[in-house]
């Protein structure tokens, strides 16, 4: 539906135009790209006694992340080798290379050991002993902040939603500078293959609260669909006028930093359920359909 979708609005645009989509055009569809990160976010709603349907929604999720991870760093990484080409053979500065690198690894630090430190701050606020009694111990408990009160599971998912909205800012990007610089059949391309991705970013959001008894209320499932595809809108918009290598890396690396570490926790969730064959089978479905996307994203572009 996508793919069809997407073929129409192209088929006008080639109408009206052939050497530049306007910015109306490619803005709508990048609001199309980042909206189907919705499609998968109602699983989270889904409940079952079963623990191994608990297990393999979250080695499922488990598995997206890894291919986002891989993805995320391919992105990032690229621009600092081709600045390192550049300098090698005279044709770029080292200045360049090292202030890429510099922003690299900035970026990787401060997306994992912000998220590091914050979750032994909440731990540290969990284990703290309520002071007052009764009806004083409740007040004081529905004082903190909403995020403070929210069940593991559900901050995880917030976590993911923050690490995967990151990565879709740099996708919007993608899809705005293509779209500016009258690249049509590869802006197409990027916002099929990028909506297919946020598809299964879905399942890897709502993967984390598989596993608890209350089920997630639709106002937050929006909330992080919000978090995490509503930027793949915004890059299009800053992408459709004005990009900067600089600022697609330090994103890219954010992300990349963000995501490892909730892969990180992920992994010490599945260890739990004691399942290690459902989980690595399903986290093996998770990386496939990572890459199956990916995949039809190259297929589309060159085929443009």
């Amino acid at each position: 539906m996508l793919l069809v979708a997407c073929k129409v609005t192209l088929t006008s645009i080639d109408e009206r135009t052939t050497d530049r989509m306007t910015t109306g055009q490619t803005l709508a569809l990048g609001a199309v790209a980042g909206f189907t990160i919705f499609l998968g976010l109602p699983l989270g709603r889904v409940r079952s006694a079963d623990v191994r349907l608990q297990a393999g929604l979250s080695a499922l999720a488990c598995g997206v992340l890894l291919f986002l991870l891989w993805d995320v760093l391919v992105h990032g990484v690229a621009p600092v080798e081709e600045a390192l080409e550049g300098a090698v053979e005279g044709e770029g500065s080292w200045g360049e290379f090292f202030g890429y690198a510099a922003l690299l690894a900035g970026g990787l630090i401060a997306g994992l050991m912000s998220l590091v430190y914050y979750d032994r701050w909440m731990k540290q606020r969990r284990s703290s002993t309520l002071v007052g009694p009764g009806a004083a111990a409740i007040d004081e408990f529905a004082s903190r902040p909403w995020i403070e009160r929210l069940s593991t599971g559900r901050q995880l998912a917030l976590l993911i939603a923050v690490g995967i909205g990151l990565h879709n800012f740099g996708e919007g990007l993608a899809i705005g500078q293509a779209g500016a610089a009258g690249e049509i059949s590869l802006a197409l391309a990027l916002i099929i293959g990028f909506g297919l991705h946020n598809a299964t970013e879905g399942f890897g959001i709502v993967g984390p609260m598989s596993g608890e008894s209350e089920r997630p209320s639709w106002a937050f499932l929006g909330l992080l669909g919000l978090i995490g595809g509503g930027p793949t809108f915004l890059g299009t918009v800053v992408g459709s006028a004005w990009v900067n290598e600089a600022m697609s890396i330090a994103f890219f690396a954010v992300a990349a930093g963000s995501i490892l570490y909730v892969i990180q926790e992920l992994m010490n969730v599945n260890r739990k359920f004691g399942l290690p064959v459902l989980v690595t089978w399903m986290l093996l479905l998770g990386l496939f359909l990572g890459f199956a996307t990916d995949f039809v994203l190259e297929a589309a572009e060159h085929a443009g």
